[in-house]
């Protein structure tokens, strides 16, 4: 991807008209048209426990209990409803439970041992892209 500075990206965009609406205002507007997509996978094991904390990790369901240590996954999905599929697809993929699930923006989080995690959350991928031909990026590591 190439960097342009804002004149570069009008002249593109307008390049027939653009000595003609100089000076004018202009109103952009950026969308997102949701694909099907895995947009994010990863999987880490935070060294500090205020990131279970500001994940939410400790209350709700999670009232008492410690998930300190425990590796974290996260995916991302475009449409969003599809994290439903994607939490049953982690949960019988390996011993992991459900951190947090957003249905209205496709966010889910799945926590438990590292190998059981990566396993969880490399299925998942799997299977959106195999299976449900959705484009799928990497599963990061960290």
């Amino acid at each position: 991807m190439v960097n342009i500075s804002s004149k570069e990206l009008l002249e593109r965009i307008f390049h027939d008209d653009f000595e003609h609406l100089k000076g004018k205002t202009l109103r952009m507007t950026r969308l997102r048209i949701p694909g099907r997509e895995v947009c994010l996978a990863h999987v880490f094991t935070p060294t500090d426990d205020s990131v279970y904390r500001n994940l939410g990790l400790h209350i709700g369901v999670h009232e008492g209990e410690d998930h300190t240590g425990e590796a974290i996954g996260l995916i991302r999905f475009t449409p969003w409803e599809a994290v439903i599929a994607a939490a049953d697809i982690a949960l019988k993929s390996g011993n992991v439970e459900i951190g947090f699930m957003d249905r209205f923006n496709g966010s889910l989080i799945i926590t438990g041992r590292i190998a059981q995690v990566t396993t969880a959350v490399e299925e998942t991928v799997r299977y959106f892209g195999s299976e449900a031909g959705f484009g799928t990026c990497p599963v990061g590591k960290s």
